[in-house]
Order: structure tokens, then C-alpha cells, then sequence
């Protein structure tokens, strides 16, 4: 990362969360990677980190008032707009982000956002129960569609002494965050690509389903990278509880059978197609129409499963010439046996093989360890964010299309 940011200028805006403790850190972490840095600041962003240092770990000074007449600038409030290449907020609080997104500019933060053109990164950081809330959800929705990036967050222990997603994505991951939007790769303009995310769910009856613990973050990280490398993304999404990325055409479902059929109906168009998604490989023979009530005595219950359509090999068996397939197979056991014996049973250029007892594998994580494989080889890879996974399986998807007949 030494010098990746070589001249460029990256505004980092402070808001009032437990996290701005970190902020220091982002900030000499730019430095060393060769941008100048500014830092604006909110009121409650220096209940928890001083100015002072700011300033220090900058060399620059601290913008935090709206009409401050020290400013060297004309027009104060909106001063910083045009300096820099990106502004990144980091923390992201619920409420910075519910200001962004409604246009409210009360403040110097806000009012830089609001007016800057540069490219916005926001790593958000809150409560569980804020980053759940429907209202974040919205605000965050409503912030992607426009353009707006994010990074993070993680899971972990909360400042709050909770354990869940809210925690603010570590610097050095904010700083490759920034340099992927900065020095993005443009390999895949032109091409469209389609990314299956999240879970199936298989109903029994109106309030009960047979489903996994896929939460799609996986899918999503894929669709953002291919996003921000240019190409045209398609997300089939089942059921997920990570925020959708913004920029991409959603396509959601239900099933197994609803995937199967939108899969019949996009693949054809698709340069490259990246089946991400965790598929039920059974269904229920019968789908109550009410709920099923407990028979009480009967000490058990038998329910009837049939098999699902193998929709990775449907879309093989549909492939064309110059597509490139690629497939995931997340198994418990003989992981690369398995998974090389579905590479060439679904008709596919690659498989992304991980083993999900592994800590930090796996479903419903932001990390994740796994094996490219191809009929040439494999490529194992360690531990690392699903975003950087991501990035890795574009390099070797970018690779197979252009060697492609």
C-alpha cells in the first residue's frame, strides 16, 4: 500500500462515535500511503478525539466550523468541497448517515458532503440495533443508489458491550477501500456480469421454511467489486442480511425454483456468472396453505422432501461459448474432492472451495478462506475480508474471459 495514494488529497470527515478513536490511525495510514490528508470534524467528533492530534497526524488543520474567519477560503461552509479526490466519514454514525441521505447540511461535515462531487466513502459504525434499524436500512439504500460507497462494518464486541455487526471497519481496510476507489481496475467494462447471493428459503407453510445461514455477504462483496470494475452487475439474490449494494440491478427470490427460473431467464445475456448463492437441495412435497398445528401426542412429525433442480448445472448445461461459469462449494469435509468433482459435473471454468468449519469461514462472517480451483489448478488463499476474496476471484474470472475462445 506504500505510496498507492501517491498526490492524491482525501477529505476524512470525524462524527461522534466511540470509533473516532481510530480516526488517528486512518489518517497516518493515508499519510504513509502518500495522500494528503484534511480532516473536518463535528462537535461530538472531539468528545473523543482532540484536534490537536488531528492536525498532528495530518500536518494540516482541523475544519470544524461553518463560519470560522480564520478560514483562508472565501466561502467557509463549503470551502473543502473541491480540494479533494475523495472524502471518506469515518465513523459513519447512524446519524450522519440519515443527515447525508435527507440533505441536511447543519454543520461543516455535512455541509462538505452535501456539496462535494469527489467520490464518498462512508464506514459506518453503530449499535446492532441502529445498523438493523429499518431507517439505516433506508437511509443507506436510498445513499448507494446515488453513488455513495461503504466499507464495512464488521461483526465483533460493541463498545456498547454487545456482540454484532456495527463495528467500524479497521483503518488499513478503510485505506483499501479508498485505494480501490481511487486506482479502481477497469477490466471489466463492457462485460455484463450476473452474482447469485444470500439464501433460499423452502416453505412449509405460511410462517415456516427450510432455509440456511447464508447472509449474502459473500455475493454482495462480488457484485461491488465487478461494480467498481466497470461491469454491468446483475444481483439474483435469495434471502440476506447484509445491505444490498447500490449501483446494480437486483433481482430477488424466494426458492430454489424461483432461482432456477431467473436463472433461466438471465443467463443467456451474461458474459461472466459467479453462483454465489447457498441453494436448497431439497424442497417440501406439500406447501401447507395454513399453519400446520402441533398434533399433541403424536411425539413426532414426518415431513416429505423432494428434490430441487441443480440450478449451477442447469446453467452449465446452457453455457455458451467465450461465457465464463463459476461456482461455490462450501463443504465440511474432503472440501477439494468435492468441490473439483463439481467443477467438472456443473460445467464450470472455476470453483471457489471453502471449508466453513473454519473460524472465520464461511457463512454469515466478514472473512473468509478458500481454494480457487481450476481444471489447470488451484490457487489456495488465506484468511482475508470477503471484499479482498472478491477482488481475487475478479483477477482470475478477468484471466479466464480473456483467454476464452
Amino acid at each position: 500500500m506504500l505510496n498507492a495514494l501517491q498526490g492524491k488529497r482525501i477529505i476524512v470527515g470525524v462524527t461522534g462515535g466511540i470509533a473516532a478513536y481510530k480516526a488517528p490511525l486512518l489518517v497516518r495510514l493515508l499519510v504513509k500511503a502518500g495522500a494528503e490528508v484534511t480532516c473536518a470534524v463535528t462537535d461530538h467528533a472531539l468528545q473523543f478525539v482532540t484536534e490537536l492530534t488531528l492536525e498532528t497526524v495530518s500536518g494540516h488543520r482541523v475544519y470544524k466550523e461553518l463560519f470560522d474567519r480564520s478560514n483562508p477560503h472565501s466561502t467557509e461552509h463549503i470551502s473543502l468541497k473541491d480540494w479533494g479526490d475523495a472524502l471518506v466519514v469515518a465513523p459513519a454514525t447512524a446519524n450522519i448517515i440519515g443527515k447525508i441521505a435527507h440533505g441536511i447540511a447543519d454543520d461543516m461535515l455535512s455541509t462538505t458532503v452535501l456539496a462535494c462531487k469527489a467520490p464518498i466513502l462512508l464506514a459506518p459504525a453503530m449499535n446492532t440495533g441502529m445498523w438493523t434499524a429499518d431507517a439505516t436500512r433506508a437511509n443507506l439504500k436510498t445513499l448507494r443508489d446515488r453513488g455513495v460507497q461503504t466499507v464495512g462494518p464488521g461483526s465483533g464486541m460493541l463498545a456498547c458491550g454487545d456482540s454484532g455487526d456495527g463495528r467500524m471497519s479497521e483503518p488499513d481496510e478503510i485505506v483499501a477501500a479508498i485505494d480501490r476507489i481511487l486506482n479502481a481496475k477497469k477490466d471489466l467494462s463492457g462485460l455484463r456480469v450476473l452474482v447469485t447471493a444470500g439464501a433460499t428459503r423452502e416453505r412449509l407453510d405460511p410462517v415456516r421454511f427450510l432455509t440456511n445461514d447464508s447472509s449474502g455477504k459473500m455475493g454482495f462483496a462480488l457484485a461491488e467489486a465487478a461494480r467498481d470494475r466497470g461491469a454491468e452487475v446483475t444481483v439474483v439474490r435469495g434471502s440476506v442480511s447484509a445491505a444490498e449494494p447500490g449501483g446494480v440491478r437486483i433481482v430477488p427470490v424466494e426458492s430454489a425454483l424461483d432461482l432456477y427460473d431467473a436463472m433461466m431467464r438471465e443467463c443467456g445475456a451474461q458474459d461472466i456468472i459467479i453462483q454465489a448463492a447457498a441453494v436448497a437441495d431439497y424442497r417440501f412435497a406439500e406447501i401447507k396453505g395454513e399453519k400446520m398445528k402441533k398434533q399433541p401426542g403424536s411425539g413426532r412429525l414426518t415431513l416429505e422432501l423432494v428434490e430441487n433442480p441443480d440450478v449451477a448445472k442447469a446453467v452449465g448445461d446452457k453455457k455458451r461459448p467465450g461465457q465464463i461459469l463459476i461456482g461455490f462449494a462450501a463443504e465440511t469435509n474432503r472440501v477439494i474432492e468435492h468441490a473439483s468433482e463439481k467443477l467438472k459435473a456443473k460445467n464450470l471454468d472455476m470453483i471457489v472451495a471453502n471449508d466453513v468449519t473454519q473460524p472465520g469461514a464461511g457463512f454469515n462472517v466478514d472473512t473468509n478462506i478458500a481454494a480457487l480451483i481450476t481444471r489447470e489448478g488451484r490457487t489456495d488463499l488465506p484468511l482475508q475480508t470477503k471484499r479482498s476474496l472478491a477482488e481475487a476471484i475478479l483477477d482470475r474470472a478477468a484471466a479466464l474471459y480473456s483467454s476464452a475462445d
